[in-house]
């Protein structure tokens, strides 16, 4: 990544996403004296203690009073600071949601949200720290720009993206060591606000993931490619929002079956933003959308989590082959298309 800060591969796996965000910030704090940081009590937790220890006059620990946090950031942003602010994702959607939507997103002012332990990668710590609905919250309010990594590396180039924004911007991302997708720190893949990645060339059916599950939708289409003979397409919609309605168009066009899978209820989150462009498309298609139903996820470790809710490479298989065999169409022909 030009212009990053240095590690080795070696060290790129033994990274945190949050390690990642913290070390980003850091060096963009050396760049713009107008970032400063803020925590409610959570600075080791979150990994904005990077930025801490290098810059201990930027740095504001408000205490745990997430909501106080928010208030405080948005008159930072008032006075032309660019307010970081750092808490669990569960706390800046749901414990928040007044503030974020009255101080930040109402008035449209320059803070950046980055919400750690996201969807259930705290998944051991129970119901009340799972943020399996904080998508539908954040895509829903005006002005907020939404984005999901997929590894560390992405999320690097998302703070980075994010700083060059003008206006409320929500990062989500997990709590630990996240399956490297991008594997070379160095490797531009193009990282573009509101556009996806095709990780997978495929025309027999698309996959769009996010976050976490990018990389084991990946996994599912090399195992698929030479267990089936199928040629998945992959789309990792870092954006949620603005989403990349291109990139979803044309795939619909051209394998007419779409599966949509994340670490999120499927209410609300990156399956109802599919679903809003097929439907407004007018064109048929067979549609799945892999996430947690409608009720509260299991409580255990992350992989155990995405495999019981079937959102891991295994899950994506077997939903893949189901809909596969679906005849949803007697025919490949639009015509009789909408």
């Amino acid at each position: 990544m030009a212009g990053g800060f240095v590690y080795t591969a070696v060290e790129s796996t033994a990274m945190s996403t949050a390690e990642y965000y913290g070390n980003t910030l850091a060096e963009l704090g050396r760049e713009h004296p107008e970032i400063v940081a803020l925590t409610a009590d959570l600075a080791n937790s979150t990994k904005i203690g990077i930025f801490q220890q290098e810059f201990p006059d930027r740095f504001f620990n408000v205490g745990i009073a997430e909501q106080n946090m928010f208030g405080v950031a948005a008159g930072m942003a008032k006075a032309g600071c660019v307010p970081f602010l750092s808490t669990f994702s569960v706390f800046a959607s749901l414990r928040c949601a007044d503030q974020l939507h009255t101080d930040i997103c109402y008035q449209n002012v320059n803070a950046k949200i980055i919400a750690t332990h996201a969807g259930t990668s705290f998944g051991q710590a129970g119901s009340t720290h799972h943020a399996i609905v904080d998508l539908a919250v954040a895509r829903s309010l005006p002005n907020l720009v939404v984005i999901c990594p997929a590894d560390g590396v992405e999320t690097a180039n998302a703070v980075r993206a994010a700083y060059k924004l003008q206006g409320p911007v929500y990062i989500r991302i997990n709590r630990g060591f996240d399956r490297v997708l991008y594997g070379d720190p160095d490797y531009d893949y193009g990282f573009e606000v509101g556009k996806a990645v095709e990780l997978h060339e495929g025309t027999d059916i698309t996959v769009i993931a996010t976050g976490s599950c990018a990389f084991q939708a990946l996994q599912a289409a090399n195992f698929l490619e030479s267990s089936d003979g199928l040629k998945v397409r992959v789309l990792n919609i870092h954006t949620i929002k603005p989403i990349d309605k291109e990139a979803v168009l044309k795939a619909i066009s051209d394998t007419r079956r779409i599966i949509t899978v994340e670490d999120h209820s499927i209410i609300g989150g990156l399956g109802s933003a599919v679903a809003e462009i097929i439907a407004e498309a007018g064109k048929g298609c067979g549609f799945t959308r892999l996430g947690h139903e409608d009720n509260f996820a299991p409580i255990g470790l992350h992989e155990d989590i995405m495999s019981i809710v079937g959102i891991d490479s295994n899950g994506i298989i077997a939903t893949v082959r189901e809909v596969m065999n679906k005849d949803f169409e007697q025919d490949d022909n639009w015509d009789d298309e909408v």
